[in-house]
């Protein structure tokens, strides 16, 4: 019982004032709304987001003119001259990227004795266990409670507020927002809010100005209040406020929907009225409980979230009961000094246990970011809703940074890195329809722009599923790989679930045009190989031979590494569909041969380019030339062993300092190099409190709330670090299973996890003492295959071994089977 309680305990992000900083906010989310939960005492403000609200309308992304410009660049760079083929480069970009906007806030104003009397007993925490944040202080005698949750299966952020005497709880909650809106009140318990995104991208001191803009997105926002109570009351002032007076305690439904009607839809012909589905989901839950809404909010959160668990613990040195088993460890009683982390735990925002990090190293902190970054991508990203953004679905501006825009050339691939690993998979439902919205105006875009086949898509994207270059430096904008990356995360699906359906019939189509503009894309070079050009390694220049900055050259690192990852992936997906006479297979296994070598420079690092150019910034923040390791596959101890050391040389030499996503990125590179030290030293680096007021650029780091900063805040680093930590404790292929490859010993030497997804469609749970293997458990539920041979790998002990679907196998410290047990019988487990 102990164990349990330090765990729950420690699944909760604590604070012990109100938010002064919208990162001091606690999230909440269903996937398609999302709250921004302040906490302040008198006077509080609910932020509010929806998933669809964006500028613009569907837009055509080609460029007549491109060909045009593609010819000079690549003649250009064919004669070696860089600099002049960058500027030129400028000639295949186009228009400005869409901007994620905000749906608006809820105000709540209570009695000024709220805040001068409610301070000293007041506590705030976001409970992952329950997905559920909690306010709760005193004045007086009375106590003040307020619960707020996004529910998925209702569709509706619920607002609950208590108070612990009758007829004491008052206030007053009205609706604002910054967009174009108008705002009302409906009968006697509901607050209207209508309003519009701008149809096109106009400055925000615009925002109110709607002449001359196309029609945008229309969205409709009700806030439904009922209370409790012999004495209250609801009195409506100025037509757009609801005052609460002398009641027991209020529930407040906010539900939100939009005319977004999908990419290829102009708003102005949706027949979507999100007036009436707001009105619709509200009849839905009409006669449904407090109590019951949050019931079926916790049986749908709960079961993805308790999937996973994960328990670090430090060197505890006590003598433990001979039996060994995976059930007895997960109660075991933390030891005296394990008691007291979790006092402190319970009694120390969470802030604070941040700043001490660098000195506490405490490891129970480590596991509630690791499960915050599950949480969050249950919260942001479901079956039905938008792609997780940069910001996931969280957002209080207007102009919000890089457009919180789903960004292909690492951040939207690392949102959804934990999505398989951390047993998630439902949550990759909306990158996979991204996907394919990606292929339809993509393969215009191949066809008009390049004059290849197949679909293409850039660097930065929208919810109207953009596929050009966008308008900006070309070192960022032109980078034609974003779908062929994308892709793999398709292949990624298949080798963890084993779901042959979705292989057949969502993968493979859209692997296949992503590999027939790849051939298109490829060009014959004077020397034997097929080349990429125009091509830039991501955001990073290089210096031409004259002493120019340059970013265009042909055949970066990067572009033949997810080239050759791709080339691969589709070989095997044909293996296994059975398609290997395709026309396009013969067409892949000639050209993948002719791909450029990945070279190593004469410092023992990988090159980013095809030349040794010399770097201005050794340091840079994107690891682009080391796809290959990480999240790529092509880079092996056992199959590239001199690149793989050169892939150590060159995270050596790009440092450890950088945004929160590129410290995320080189923790699990490190992870697969198998290097526990220094994986662990980068989530070291991570674990730093970032002053809001007092932001460094790329600098990292966490804000008070434990959202990633690069700064400012990108949701990526969160999700990437809870990918890195599994990628330290499980390693995968399709045959092998790897098991605590890069477990910081001495940091984390007691410890377990169970849930964990490997390749090849098995689940995972490992049991470690003193940094020592002590029990595994395995166990598969593929339908399509009764027995799995896997190779288990622990240090230099290799067994092979056939696994039974539907049957727990158990294993010791030195990979011997103890027992097995069928999975309805998990006494055994």
């Amino acid at each position: 019982m102990e164990a349990e309680a330090r765990r729950s305990s420690n699944l909760k992000i604590r604070f012990r004032e109100g938010g002064k900083h919208w990162t001091d906010a606690l999230p909440i989310g269903n996937g398609r709304l999302g709250a921004m939960v302040r906490g302040h005492l008198q006077s509080e403000t609910i932020h509010l987001n929806q998933d669809t609200l964006w500028t613009g309308t569907p837009s055509d992304y080609t460029n007549s003119k491109a060909p045009q410009a593609l010819s000079q660049v690549r003649n250009l760079v064919n004669r070696q001259q860089y600099p002049q083929a960058t500027a030129a480069a400028a000639g295949l970009t186009g228009n400005p990227s869409e901007a994620y906007q905000l749906l608006g806030d809820i105000k709540l104003d209570f009695d000024y004795s709220h805040l001068t009397r409610g301070q000293e007993t007041y506590e705030r925490e976001l409970d992952l266990n329950t997905a559920t944040v909690k306010v709760r202080y005193s004045v007086g005698d009375v106590e003040f409670k307020r619960e707020h949750f996004a529910s998925y299966p209702d569709q509706v952020i619920v607002n609950n507020i208590s108070a612990s005497k009758p007829a004491k709880l008052s206030f007053t909650v009205s609706l604002h927002s910054k967009m174009v809106n108008q705002t009302y009140v409906n009968g006697t318990n509901q607050i209207i809010m209508k309003g519009a995104c701008p149809g096109k991208r106009i400055p925000s001191q615009l925002q109110h100005k709607a002449q001359d803009n196309p029609q945008g997105i229309q969205f409709s926002a009700i806030l439904d209040l009922k209370i409790g109570g012999r004495n209250g009351v609801i009195n409506i002032l100025d037509d757009n406020k609801l005052k609460v007076e002398a009641s027991d305690w209020a529930v407040l439904l906010l539900v939100g929907w939009s005319s977004f009607s999908g990419p290829f839809t102009a708003p102005s012909d949706s027949k979507k009225d999100p007036t009436s589905d707001c009105f619709s989901t509200l009849s839905s839950i009409s006669n449904v409980s407090y109590s019951d809404l949050y019931a079926r909010h916790l049986n749908d959160y709960q079961d993805l979230f308790h999937r996973v668990s994960l328990q670090l613990m430090r060197s505890t040195q006590q003598n433990i009961s001979e039996d060994r088993s995976l059930e007895l460890k997960k109660r075991l009683a933390p030891s005296v000094a394990h008691l007291s982390l979790l006092d402190s735990v319970t009694q120390v925002s969470t802030s604070d246990r941040v700043k001490s990090f660098q000195t506490d190293e405490d490891p129970s902190l480590v596991e509630l970011l690791f499960q915050y970054g599950r949480y969050l991508l249950i919260s942001c990203s479901r079956p039905g809703t938008q792609v997780a953004n940069l910001q996931g679905i969280w957002n209080k501006d207007l102009e919000p940074a890089w457009d919180g825009a789903p960004h292909l050339n690492i951040n939207l691939e690392m949102n959804y890195w934990p999505a398989l690993p951390c047993n998630l998979s439902e949550c990759q439902e909306p990158l996979f329809n991204y996907i394919s919205s990606l292929s339809v105006n993509g393969s215009k875009t191949a066809y008009v722009n390049y004059q290849a086949s197949g679909w293409v898509a850039h660097s930065k994207s929208d919810i109207w599923a953009r596929t050009s270059a966008g308008q900006g430096d070309v070192v960022w904008a032109l980078w034609p790989m974003g779908g062929a990356w994308l892709c793999t995360h398709l292949w990624e699906h298949y080798a963890y679930t084993m779901d042959e359906d979705f292989l057949k019939y969502k993968a493979y189509p859209l692997m296949e045009g992503c590999v027939s503009f790849l051939l298109s894309w490829l060009i014959e070079d004077g020397e034997g190989y097929l080349e990429t050009n125009p091509s830039t390694s991501p955001e990073h220049y290089f210096i031409a031979a004259n002493g120019e900055p340059a970013c265009v050259s042909q055949s970066s690192t990067m572009d033949v590494a997810i080239i050759n990852e791709v080339f691969s992936i589709f070989l095997s997906a044909a293996e296994v569909l059975g398609r290997t006479k395709d026309n396009i297979i013969g067409e892949v296994r000639r050209a993948q041969p002719q791909l450029r070598p990945i070279n190593i420079a004469q410092d023992g690092s990988i090159m980013e380019w095809l030349k040794d150019f010399k770097d201005p910034e050794v340091h840079h923040r994107h690891l682009s030339h080391l796809f290959g390791l990480f999240p790529g596959h092509t880079i092996t101890f056992k199959e590239t062993p001199a690149l793989f050391e050169a892939a150590e040389k060159s995270l050596c030499k790009r440092g450890e300092e950088g945004p929160g996503w590129s410290t995320t990125w080189k923790t699990a590179c490190w992870a697969r190099l198998q290097n526990s030290s220094n994986a662990y030293k980068m989530i070291k680096r991570l674990i730093n409190l970032v002053d809001p007021d007092h932001e460094r650029p790329f600098q990292g780091g966490l804000y008070s709330n434990l959202f990633a900063a690069h700064p400012p805040f990108q949701i990526d680093a969160n999700f990437g670090f809870a990918a890195a930590v599994a990628e330290m404790l499980v390693q995968s292929t399709l045959s092998d299973i790897f098991f605590l490859p890069a477990l910081p010993r001495e940091k984390w030497p007691n410890g377990s996890v169970k849930g964990l997804k490997a390749r090849g469609g098995t689940t995972v749970s490992i049991c470690w003492r003193e940094g020592d293997l002590q029990e595994v458990g395995i166990w598969s539920e593929d339908q399509t295959r009764t027995t799995i041979r896997k190779r288990i790998h622990y240090r230099g002990t290799m067994v092979t071994t056939d696994l039974v679907s539907g049957v727990f196998y158990k294993f010791n410290e030195h990979l011997k089977c103890l027992n097995t047990c069928s999975l309805s019988e998990m006494a055994c487990s």
